[in-house]
């Protein structure tokens, strides 16, 4: 399939008047189409069905550079399966969408992705700890967002019990960031973990979490 194949595939999908809307709420200056995420769900299933891994990627990469919201949304779930093999080339161009990350839809679905890339090879922890240090917030964030599946474990094996540990450690260090995308993303993860290990949530709010703003100290014990 060629990126104008794909493309024309997805301009088909456009709603009449949504554009717009999706525009506002999203906060958009980059073209949007219009389509509706069941929509770009199931033409992305489709896709990963019909095309081999090294294809797949190739598309991704090629939606991706479109700069269009739905086009980069489809090359993050084009990439979001738990089996992928081969799959260093689809991690090295999960990273490499890194610096362009400015929306939090973008962002999400491109580390939904990353987040199946992390639980098939949890050494990509070592490549996920220096995101926490980047200049970027968007990059800062994408390191919590990535690693969330890891919070949701209830029985956690010793390598992602430690995996966990070192996301807490992170997370430590995010509590006295004041850009609200971060504050938010350490309490939306103190929350899932919540749930699976209200312990260990209740003694990170009982600690560092005490320099958490307000808003995300309820957010992380909303569960609790």
């Amino acid at each position: 399939m060629t990126l104008e194949d794909a493309l024309t595939a997805l301009r088909a999908l456009a709603e009449p008047g949504r554009a717009e809307g999706m525009a506002a709420y999203h906060k958009q200056s980059r073209e949007v189409i219009g389509i509706s995420n069941p929509a770009l769900n199931e033409i992305t299933t489709d896709w990963r069905r019909n095309l081999s891994v090294p294809e797949r990627v190739a598309l991704a990469e090629a939606l991706w550079q479109t700069d269009i919201f739905e086009a980069r949304i489809a090359a993050a779930k084009l990439l979001t399966q738990a089996r992928l093999r081969p799959d260093d080339a689809a991690w090295a161009l999960i990273q490499s969408w890194l610096p362009d990350l400015d929306s939090w839809a973008i962002a999400d679905h491109a580390m939904m992705a990353g987040q199946k890339r992390l639980m098939a090879d949890l050494s990509r922890m070592d490549t996920i700890e220096a995101w926490t240090t980047s200049d970027s917030f968007w990059t800062r964030r994408a390191a919590l967002t990535v690693t969330l599946p890891l919070a949701k474990k209830n029985n956690p094996n010793a390598a992602e019990a430690q995996a966990r540990a070192r996301v807490l450690s992170w997370a430590e260090r995010y509590v006295t960031d004041p850009e609200w995308f971060i504050q938010k993303a350490v309490a939306w993860w103190l929350r899932d973990l919540s749930k699976h290990d209200a312990e260990a949530t209740r003694r990170f709010l009982a600690g560092p979490g005490q320099g958490l703003k307000p808003f995300a100290q309820r957010e992380a014990a909303k569960h609790l």
